[in-house]
């Protein structure tokens, strides 16, 4: 094994230990070695040998001593070395050598010498008469330096090697490859002008180690080929040529022209991608291309890198000891073909000369002319190479020799296209003449005009273009749900005016004009109108209401309606009908309820549909009694009874009589058109009550009038008197019959009083006596009540009554001459209602809520009782006001059953209870049982509950009572107690607790083993206290939520479980506060099921947490680590689980193996959420597993150990990077797939699609591209968080506030802050403030000295951000300025002083306006798609400003979201076909492609169960203008926001055509499309590795249908949202519209104040003036997007208008200053040329899985595959040397470590250790460095402080 020690002496050791035959013979003293040789082998270099001594001994001890003074060195080496090579020598210092061989504690004599490197180079050239030594002349022939092959040709050349790093090296070959590479470099006169050297390594991923000119002389180039880092990865050879084609052999990397370019590549495996099209790449760009293969490489792969000829370009050594054999050969290869190289060079260039003067003239929309001036010597032809500057294939022109420009013709418009022209000669081609064009833009039709609207139809007239073939108008509606339905109509070039018909009724219609030029457009123009509405009918009127009918009359509509639809419901909701009449203008409804309020909407029918309704109400009547009940007719058996009827139809009247002083009551039911009776039978002298009521035809009944009557006590019949007998006079009396009284009528009945009214019927009395008793009661018993009141008062509210309770009430006129006829009538009292629909929930532990309907009648408040019902106990109960209808209980026992009762509270006393039972959670564990039962001890296992955080364990002896008790963890299932009385019975409780909430105890019993014999007791020596470790300085500062996930697999088992414990001591240990105000730590162990051993909030102590870790039992079982990260996510980092916000997330992942499920996904979705992941693996841990687990940089956040006792080799590096991300004041977030510091704003604010909906006032809506979800800040939402959650530790000094946000039409027009901090007096602090009405933008902080600081922007690109399009602004904050970027877009910069930290005890704010005073105030309406805060100013000038779509590079963007990513690993069978596009925007011309074939329709996906129902949500964007139902009255909604659109943008160029996107969830239904472009044909191959970027290609045009893509994965489940969510579809028309339409809005200002009052139109009012810029070209089709999530469902509002709806197009390129955005769809282009595809080469064996420990007995499993061929690793040979074999060793065996010959300084010797240290057993070669070499390897070390596996301190370096 090759080790590495620096040692404190002037010189470097390397010594090979070579095995010599010898038998050992003699014992006792031991020999001392002879034959004690020298020779040199380099300047700086001496080899020694000696020849080994005989007898027994264990090894030798060198000491070199310089002979100058200085410290004495030695060295042990085993006994089997018998040469070494010494370097870095002084030529002219003496050194004195000793080697002394030892067995034991037994030395030999030393054998001593001296030598000189010059005095020996002299005895070697003077004295060659002396006779050789056979051993020296056998045994000892190295290879001098000076014999080893020396490029000494004068030609230089540019050599880049590509060194193989993959894992399958080994760390132990990758020592021999550096040697072997300084061997290589050695060869050739490498300098700054001279030989060039760079080198790159590659695995996975290829990386540059350094640049041709990073060095400038061969010991620099040397120098970093000894410290070359051993990479690690897998083989991709393909991708590596292709990485050092673009990187390495470029100018800036310091390839020179006209030099040799060698590339030399070193591998040991076959290449996991394709290498023939990169090598060929190579090769073609000049590039002499050679191959070295060790071991397992691939020779046909190697011919097919290399250059020809393959015997003098292609190596191939069977193991890396044999790559020296190779070294001459290749380097005098390479020496020769580099002369050979000038040689042609230099004869070429000699030949050749370049064009100049490159002239552009005559530029069109479609193409210009090139000139120059003619190059010199015979030049045959020219070639003038053209492409566009965004990519695209490049084209070109070739002219003779005599010609000196061309034209290049059929370009695109208004794009930049790159030149370059070449001069041809007979055998070779000259250097480029480059320059840039830029085309005209296609000329536009103009002056658009819509008129004769209609409501079917409008005409269409605008200026034609001449030179213009044609014209292609596209027209579609706005509205909501018609979006799809667009229309294309083409008309030759001489029409310039048309009628549109067919349009719906009152829908607003955007129509697009282009002017064709061939297959290519030019820019759109476009309008918008609204046709009119179908007529309504008018002027509704309500007459002959009455208590079942009313008549309905109205204007009629328009004279070609078909006729009306009469909807009327009550307004209550309760019932809903509709009748269609025809053309009338007059109904009757009928069969109405009486008293009841309905609502009509009356529609006009038309054959195009229905108007909008015309709507009204009115309210039906009482049931009307029958009026004027009197009495005559008056004889001693009868009377008759008249009255007047009150209606036509009714069926019949029921007539009543009973008598007053007692007696039975009779009915007799009388014919509707009777209006009188004569009632016959009756008793003399007796007065009667008598009672009418109506019954009509629709069974409704009238309320019952009564009258009193007497008969007379003679035969006499008097009309209108009654003959009465005196009781005291036995004369006979008349009395006059006087009714004053009619229409007695009870109502407004409460549970406490009646009213009573009445009619006078004569005004004569002068008052009323009013007379009440219950029904039941007796007169002689009870005493009637009596109230009197005057003539003229005909009402009286009786109370306080009795409830539920039947009264019978008399009024009696009283006149001056006595009482006329009473009358009187029964009325009940409402009962004491018991409140309704009791329901339970809100249930916890210790709480539940119940809630109940209010009783119809008026309460006082509610008593609510409740009590356990298995639990003795008393009721408790509680009183609330008549306004609350929920009560939470608190302090309840767990898993308790209740009995509740409500009682509502009237002032007369309460209702009945409502009644009914809850029950609350049960806190208590489950299956208690018992294990390991001992003399003295028992265990107690339980299975976990979800919630708790702590369990209190108590053991309590039934004989004694004595008890112990324990706190636990939650995530503890197990205890053991210790310290028992043998043969006693314990109860062992558990107590459940879940904060400072205790559950009642689960117990069970349990007995010690008796003890047979007692055995002497022994004094118990009590354990020691724990030492609770220290924390480390750097974790002072720390402050996370840190979760270890261990691996509990049975490949683990119980030892290295141990290990893995104590791992997690020492680690935690080193940890500072533990506990809320610091560091919280939780622990899951995984293996087929993630088991919580403790959450973060379960310990608040170190002591504590530490000795819970001592307590984690091992678990077993298989690896599922994606599942056990899965369920941190979702059990560990809650708010219950103790997760804290604003606080690093870090997540520490520890395994031994590779996962048996999916750990990619969940990972990056962590970490894309802001968490921090470490990976440590072990052993058989999958690297790349590793790699995708941890966070980004690997360097710092994965790690990889041999085996579980190396973990002490990573504790302190680990820790120091833990408490590093624990520390920071900006926490670790992905942002574009790069980790970087700060904070992700939008998740902080709740601004994100899993949170929105429980954010008041905010609504989610599709944002740029439809596909990146953007939210609706509505009026007054006011959306805070307080600072302590957001920046607890405050701002950076330097940092980037990054918006992608959009100001709305409604959004106010004076200042408001985008965002801000305020402290605690709502102060502002700190923030962005925007001002709509100034067009302003200003930054505003307090400074380090306290004073508040403000700088505003303003000008044309600050105004731009105003005007009604998604802008992306950088606010970059400094130390010493602030500077604006508007869509990545440097636009001003100013001056300010450093800040100072901000109080976190406030709150931040978004969109709060200035004027505000206060906690709740006005906040401005804004759309907000992106907000971040990175820590660093260097952010913006990295954005590409990928999101919005007139800046969006495809080639440079990552994919858009939802779409299709060629280099996903899992590609499924072909796809259904996506849905038809709009038509897109002219493309490149291109050769007509081969159609694709159909794809099968698949299958319709699963409908997803709905999730739970989410609050409800804000003001909802405007709705559909679909007429529904009316619905009930409701309170009134807020009116949904209306956006007004902005000025027409720079539409941008055409963008390259992006991918197949996902399939997505069911979207709005498309329209026909034109074809789409043609798709690659090609078999479906396994996954391949990436493929080699082929030449940039300009755009080819749209092709035939291709074949339709796979279908996307399976997306997750969403939240449950509105079905096609309004806000979706609106935003979709808006965004491709708004900018489109801007800068025409001004000419339609008068069109939109216009717009009739039922228009759906979304326009309000005119946009502000846009910004000017010259229009961009469209681009070409935009890539289909997936339909965004559902949403939570909003709050119901008014029928909204829709919004504006724009043309699906391409980003565009980037213009002059105006808003770019998507354009109009534009004519289908022609096909393109058919792709290419290739088979994916077949991916590496696997690697074979580890052999764990003896595990648990399990079934037998099924036979595994059997791993590839392993390979020796000659570092596991222990006492082998470095060749492998026994015998002499060749020179060539012994390695050389060459040293700068200058390295050596004057050094402090007390700066040096003082020994050396140890060789290993195994050792093959040692390098010892000399002090000079030590400082340079501590210059190392400060270069390379970020690797630091390659540099140690003081000197000290570990084995490579």
């Amino acid at each position: 094994m090759l080790c590495r020690y620096e040692i404190q002496s002037c010189f470097l050791l390397a010594f090979l230990a070579v095995t010599p035959f010898f038998i050992s013979d003699a014992q006792g003293q031991v020999s001392p070695p002879t034959r004690l040789r020298y020779n040199v082998v380099g300047p700086d270099s001496v080899q020694i040998s000696w020849k080994a001594p005989k007898g027994q001994f264990t090894g030798y001890k060198l000491l070199v001593t310089p002979s100058s003074g200085g410290k004495t060195n030695q060295l042990i080496l085993q006994s089997t070395a018998t040469k070494a090579i010494i370097q870095g020598l002084i030529p002219d210092q003496n050194y004195a050598l000793q080697i002394i061989a030892f067995n034991e504690d037994k030395e030999s004599k030393p054998a001593q010498g001296q030598f000189r490197i010059k005095d020996i180079e002299r005895r070697k050239d003077t004295s060659k008469s002396k006779v050789k030594d056979p051993e020296k002349t056998n045994a000892s022939k190295p290879a001098p330096e000076g014999s080893l092959f020396t490029c000494k040709t004068p030609a230089i050349a540019d050599i880049v090697i590509l060194v193989d790093g993959s894992w399958s090296i080994g760390r132990f070959n990758f020592r021999l490859v550096r040697l072997f590479l300084e061997n290589l470099v050695s060869a050739f006169n490498v300098g700054s002008e001279k030989t060039r050297v760079g080198l790159a390594q590659y695995s996975g991923d290829p990386r540059i180690e350094w640049h041709l000119n990073a060095y400038g002389t061969k010991e620099a180039v040397l120098d970093a080929v000894r410290n070359l880092p051993y990479k690690g990865g897998n083989t991709l050879t393909g991708l590596a040529l292709t990485y050092i084609l673009e990187n390495s052999f470029k100018p800036e990397a310091g390839a020179r022209p006209g030099v040799s370019k060698i590339g030399i590549l070193i591998t040991d495996g076959k290449s996991q991608d394709d290498v023939i099209p990169p090598a060929k790449n190579l090769r073609d760009a000049g590039i002499e291309l050679f191959a070295i293969g060790v071991k397992n490489a691939d020779i046909n792969e190697l011919k097919e890198i290399a250059s020809e000829p393959d015997s003098t370009h292609v190596y191939n050594v069977a193991d890396f000891n044999f790559m020296h054999t190779i070294v001459e050969g290749l380097t005098r290869t390479v020496c020769s073909r580099v002369e050979e190289q000038e040689k042609e060079i230099k004869g070429t260039i000699a030949s050749l000369g370049t064009p100049s003067d490159l002239v552009t003239s005559d530029v069109t929309a479609r193409g210009f002319r090139v000139s120059w001036t003619h190059a010199p010597g015979k030049v045959e032809k020219y070639r003038v190479v053209y492409y566009p500057t965004r990519g695209g294939q490049p084209e070109e022109v070739v002219v003779d020799g005599s010609e000196s420009t061309a034209v290049l013709k059929n370009l695109m418009s208004l794009t930049e296209y790159q030149i370059a022209v070449f001069a041809i000669y007979s055998n070779a081609a000259s250097e480029g003449l480059r320059g840039t064009e830029t085309t005209l833009a296609l000329p536009m039709a103009s002056d658009l005009q819509l008129y004769d609207v209609s409501q079917s139809s409008m005409r269409v007239r605008w200026n034609g273009v001449l030179g213009a073939t044609g014209y292609m108008i596209l027209y579609a509606p706005l509205t909501e749900g018609l979006a799809a339905d667009e229309k294309e109509i083409k008309i030759g070039e001489t029409s310039t005016d048309l009628e549109l018909d067919g349009l719906l009724p009152n829908t607003e219609y955007t129509v697009t004009v282009y002017a064709m030029f061939g297959e290519e457009a030019s820019d759109p123009l476009t309008g918008q109108e609204t046709t009119l509405p179908l007529s309504p009918p008018a002027n509704l009127k309500f007459s002959d209401v009455g208590h079942n009918s009313a008549k309905l009359s109205w204007d009629p509509a328009s004279k070609n309606v078909n006729g009306y639809r009469i909807m009327y419901v009550k307004t209550d909701g309760t019932e809903t009908n509709e009748v269609e009449v025809g053309r009338v203008s007059t109904h009757t409804l009928k069969s109405l309820a009486p008293l009841t309020e309905y609502t009509v909407a009356l529609f006009s029918q038309y054959d195009e549909g229905q108007s909008e309704p015309l709507t009204g109400s009115f309210t039906t009547k009482r049931v009307p009694a029958p009026q004027h009940l009197e009495i005559d007719e008056v004889s001693t058996d009868s009377f008759r009874v008249s009255w007047k009827p009150t209606s036509s139809d009714i069926a019949f009247y029921r007539l009543a009589w009973i008598p007053l002083d007692g007696g039975e009551s009779e009915e007799v039911v009388i014919k509707g058109g009777a209006d009188s009776h004569v009632i016959e039978g009756l008793l003399p002298d007796t007065e009667y009550e008598v009672s009418l009521l109506a019954v009509f035809d629709d069974e409704s009944e009238s309320e019952v009038v009564a009258i009193l009557g007497a008969t007379s006590a003679s035969a006499t019949t008097v009309p209108s008197t009654v003959t009465t007998t005196s009781a005291t006079s036995p004369e006979p009396s008349t009395a006059v019959f006087r009714t004053g009284v009619r229409n007695l009528v009870i109502d407004d009945e409460t549970t406490s009083s009646l009213r009573v009214t009445w009619d006078i019927s004569d005004y004569s009395a002068q008052q009323f006596r009013v007379t009440y008793l219950t029904a039941e009661g007796d007169r002689a018993e009870e005493a009637v009540r009596v109230v009197m009141v005057p003539g003229r008062q005909n009402t009286l509210l009786l109370h306080p009554l009795l409830p539920d309770t039947e009264y019978k009430v008399t009024v009696t006129p009283i006149y001056s001459d006595g009482e006329g006829v009473s009358v009187s009538a029964p009325g009940k009292t409402l009962p004491l209602s018991a409140p309704r629909n009791l329901r339970v929930s809100d249930e916890w532990y210790n709480r539940l809520r119940i809630s109940w309907d209010a009783p119809p009648s008026a309460t006082m408040g509610y008593r609510v009782v409740y009590k356990p019902v298995n639990t003795p106990g008393p009721a408790l109960e509680t009183f609330v006001g008549d306004d609350i209808n929920t009560i939470l209980i608190l302090n309840l026992l767990s898993g308790t059953e209740y009995s509740v009762k409500v009682f509502a509270s009237y002032s007369t006393g309460f209702s009945d209870a409502l009644t009914g039972v809850a029950k609350t959670l049960y806190l208590g564990v489950t299956n208690l049982d018992s294990y390991q039962v001992r003399l003295t001890s028992l265990c107690a296992q339980w299975q976990l509950h979800r919630h708790a955080t702590a369990y209190r364990v108590v053991i309590e002896s039934l004989e004694d009572g004595k008890k112990q008790e324990v706190n636990l963890g939650g995530g503890t299932p197990r205890h053991c107690f210790f310290e028992l009385t043998p043969g006693t019975k314990y109860k062992v409780s558990v107590h459940t607790q879940l904060q400072e909430l205790e559950g009642p105890a689960v117990s069970i019993m349990e007995t010690t083993l008796p003890f047979p014999t007692q055995p002497p007791t022994t004094p118990s020596t009590p354990p020691p206290p724990p030492t609770i470790p220290p924390a480390k300085e750097v974790c002072k500062a720390a402050k996370a939520d840190l979760a270890f996930l261990v691996d509990g697999s049975w490949s683990i088992g119980d030892d290295n479980f141990n290990k893995i414990i104590n791992f997690l001591y020492s680690t935690v240990g080193a940890l500072d506060k533990i506990g809320p105000d610091g560091t919280q730590v939780a622990i899951i162990q995984f293996s087929d099921d993630p088991r919580t051993e403790f959450k973060l909030n379960a310990y608040k102590t170190k002591e504590t947490l530490l000795e819970a870790i001592q307590q984690i039992a091992y678990k077993g079982g298989n690896t599922k680590t994606g599942k056990a990260i899965k369920h941190a996510r979702e059990i560990l980092f809650t708010g219950d689980a103790g997760m804290r916000r604003g606080i690093p997330k870090v997540l520490v992942v520890i395994t031994d193996g590779r996962s048996q499920d999916d750990v990619n996904k969940v990972s990056r979705e962590m970490q894309l959420d802001g968490f921090t992941f470490f990976a440590i693996g072990v052993a058989d841990a999958d690297y790349s597993e590793l790699v995708n687990i941890g966070s980004k940089p690997s360097e710092r956040h994965v790690f990889f150990v041999d085996d579980f006792d190396a973990f002490t080799k990573i504790e302190d590096e680990l820790i120091t990077f833990v408490c590093e991300t624990a520390s920071a004041t900006c926490p670790l977030v992905v942002k574009d797939g790069n980790n970087f510091a700060g904070f992700k704003m939008m998740e902080m604010f709740g601004l994100v699609e899993k949170e929105f909906s429980s954010v008041e006032g905010v609504s989610m809506e599709p944002g740029t591209f439809n596909v990146f979800p953007c939210y609706r800040l509505h009026k007054d939402a006011l959306v805070s968080q307080p600072t302590k959650y957001l920046h607890p530790e405050g701002l950076p000094s330097d940092y980037t506030i990054t918006f992608l946000f959009r100001v709305l039409p409604d959004t106010p027009q004076e200042p408001f802050a985008l965002w801000e901090i305020l402290n605690e007096a709502y102060e502002p602090l700190v923030g962005v403030i925007l001002d709509n009405g100034g067009k302003t933008l200003t930054f505003f902080n307090y400074d380090y000295k306290g004073d508040f600081q403000t700088v505003t922007f303003e000008g044309p690109e600050i105004r731009k951000i105003f005007y009604g399009s998604f802008h992306k602004l950088h606010v970059v904050i400094s130390k010493t300025t602030a500077k604006i970027i508007i869509d990545c877009r440097e636009v001003g910069e100013k001056t300010i002083n450093a800040a100072g930290n901000i109080s976190s005890d406030g709150i931040e704010v978004l969109g709060r306006m200035v004027r505000s005073r206060g906690p709740r105030d006005n906040s401005a309406p804004l759309q907000l798609q992106m907000f971040d805060i990175i820590c660093a100013t260097s952010w913006a000038n990295r954005d590409k400003c990928c999101e919005l779509p007139g800046l969006r590079d495809e080639e440079n963007c990552p994919a858009l979201p939802h779409a299709c990513s060629c280099s996903e690993a899992n590609k499924g069978p072909l796809g259904p076909p996506g849905p038809p596009g709009g038509p897109g925007v002219r493309g490149a011309k291109g050769h007509r492609g081969d159609p694709g074939p159909k794809g099968p329709d698949g299958p319709r996906g699963e409908i997803g169960v709905p999730g739970p129902q989410g609050p409800p949500g804000p003001q909802g964007p405007s709705g559909l203008s679909i007429q529904g139902l009316p619905g009930p009255p409701g309170e009134k909604g807020e009116k949904g926001d209306l956006g007004f659109p902005g000025l027409q943008g720079v539409p941008g160029a055409s963008g390259s055509p992006g991918r197949d996107g996902a399939q997505g969830q069911r979207g709005f239904p498309g329209k026909d499309g034109p074809t789409g472009p043609q798709g690659p044909p090609g078999p479906m191959g396994i996954p391949g590795a990436p493929g080699v970027p082929g030449v940039t290609g300009s755009q080819g045009p749209q092709g035939d249908v291709g074949a339709p893509g796979p279908p996307g994965a399976k997306g997750e489940r969403g939240e449950r949202g509105d079905l096609q969510s309004q806000a979706m579809v609106r935003a979709v028309a808006r965004q491709v519209c708004e900018q489109l339409i801007q800068g025409h809005m001004a000419r339609y200002n008068s069109i939109l104040n216009q717009i009739p009052s039922q228009s759906v139109s979304t326009r309000t009012i005119a946009g502000p003036p846009g910004e000017p810029g010259r229009p961009g070209a469209p681009g070409p089709q935009g890539e289909q997007g997936s339909p965004g999530m559902q949403g939570f469902p909003g709050s119901p509002g008014q029928p909204g208008r829709p919004g504006e709806r724009g043309l699906p197009g391409e980003k565009g390129e980037k213009g002059n200053p105006g808003v770019g955005t998507q354009g109009p769809r534009g004519p289908p282009g022609s096909t393109g040329p058919p792709g290419e595809s290739r088979t994916g080469s077949p991916g590496p064996p696997g690697s074979p899985g580890p052999r764990g420990p003896a595990g648990h007995t399990g079934s037998p499993g099924s036979a595994g595959p059997a791993g590839p061929p392993g390979y020796c690793d000659p570092s596991s040979c222990a006492g082998y040397g470095m060749g492998g074999g026994y015998g002499e060793p060749t020179d060539q065996d012994i390695p050389v470590v060459q040293l700068p010959h200058n390295s050596y300084q004057i050094y402090d010797p007390e700066d040096l250790y003082d020994e050396f240290t140890p060789v290993q057993e195994e050792m093959e070669a040692v390098e010892l460095r000399s002090p000079g070499i030590s400082r340079f390897a501590r210059r190392i070390a400060k270069r390379s402080a970020r690797t630091p596996e390659r540099t140690k301190a003081n000197g000290k370096s570990s084995s490579q």
